[in-house]
């Protein structure tokens, strides 16, 4: 079934007013009906920690400035994103990163670096050349999906430990590939530190309340830059839980929102934000149709998952520091250390 867009209202948030769209959807069914909505907006006011909180995570910062950060596709606007955000948090910068084969030989001028770019030729030994100079850097990759095995395969084969958010790949590979190393790592394909958090939420909702949603039936529809072809990954680990949580889909029945106009005028996506954004709705309806669940999480830009990543260079460094047996990690554990900027 298609959304149908009926309404469109402002609501003003506690703490500060924050003009929002909100789309309501007709789903037909009986006259009674409750709607309960769920929403997780784009914070716009930062909340900011205590002044001894603030201190104790400047020094430990100090302390783990020694670790520069090489990112991987840096002339892509992600990898450009995690390089300003990297910077701006004192993180030295490696001035070298791997590209396609048509960047090679180019030089990206950010932060005050002017960036190498190799190409896929001879990247081991680059690689190792560099390491050698660097000796406690960590890389950030965010490349393409394709990339992903081979370039996890180059890392731990040079012994540099790695920050992975690009998505796809075979993850089973890939988590095998780092196990049977002794590389350290943070993998995960969504690095919005706040979005991680829902899905873990999601995750403990599903395993202490499997069947909670039984017989409810679910429309999902994710909006994001048209460049994006793929359904969204964060998207599939939501209807996982709710499939633990007994709603039965299919995830060929997400619908993709790719096109501009759709976008601003049914989505609520700022125009600014055309060319970088992820906007997720989930909505349940109980079998006589009278209980409805919405859950949201919009994103605009790309600063949310790019401070997720510094987040998770500067825990990687400190496992690194402390030996610690563990090896590979996501943002989860990342969350859970408490540390965070």
């Amino acid at each position: 079934m298609a959304f149908a867009p009926v309404a469109v209202q402002s609501t003003i948030s506690l703490g500060g007013a924050e003009n929002r769209r909100q789309i309501a959807f007709s789903f037909g069914g009986g006259s009674r009906r409750q709607n309960f909505h769920v929403f997780l907006r784009r914070p716009r006011v930062a909340m900011s920690a205590a002044p001894s909180q603030q201190l104790d995570l400047q020094v430990q910062a100090s302390k783990l400035l020694d670790f520069p950060v090489m990112v991987n596709s840096c002339s892509g606007k992600m990898g450009q994103a995690v390089l300003k955000a990297a910077d701006s948090a004192g993180l030295g910068i490696v001035p070298v990163s791997f590209g396609c084969a048509e960047e090679a030989g180019k030089t990206i001028e950010l932060c005050g670096k002017a960036i190498q770019v190799h190409g896929p030729s001879d990247r081991e030994s680059i690689l190792a050349s560099v390491f050698d100079e660097y000796p406690n850097m960590i890389v950030v990759d965010y490349t393409i999906p394709d990339a992903v095995n081979s370039n996890a395969e180059l890392y731990c084969k040079v012994g540099v430990p790695f920050v992975m958010g690009t998505t796809g790949g075979d993850r089973n590979l890939l988590y095998k590939t780092v196990e049977d190393s002794n590389v350290y790592a943070v993998i995960s394909p969504q690095m919005g530190k706040q979005v991680v958090a829902f899905l873990a939420a999601m995750e403990i909702m599903a395993e202490q309340f499997p069947g909670a949603f039984s017989g409810y039936s679910m429309q999902v529809m994710e909006s994001h830059q048209s460049s994006k072809l793929d359904a969204s990954g964060t998207a599939k680990a939501v209807i996982s839980c709710f499939e633990k949580l007994g709603v039965s889909f299919d995830m060929n029945q997400i619908q993709l929102i790719r096109d501009p106009k759709q976008q601003i005028e049914m989505v609520g996506v700022p125009e600014e934000y055309l060319a970088g954004h992820a906007f997720h709705m989930y909505h349940l309806t109980s079998p006589d149709q009278t209980v409805s669940f919405e859950f949201q999480h919009n994103v605009c830009g790309r600063s949310i998952y790019a401070e997720g990543t510094v987040d998770a260079v500067l825990f990687l460094a400190k496992k690194i520091k402390s030996r610690a047996e563990k090896r590979i990690f996501n943002m989860i554990d990342v969350l859970r250390e408490g540390n965070m900027r």
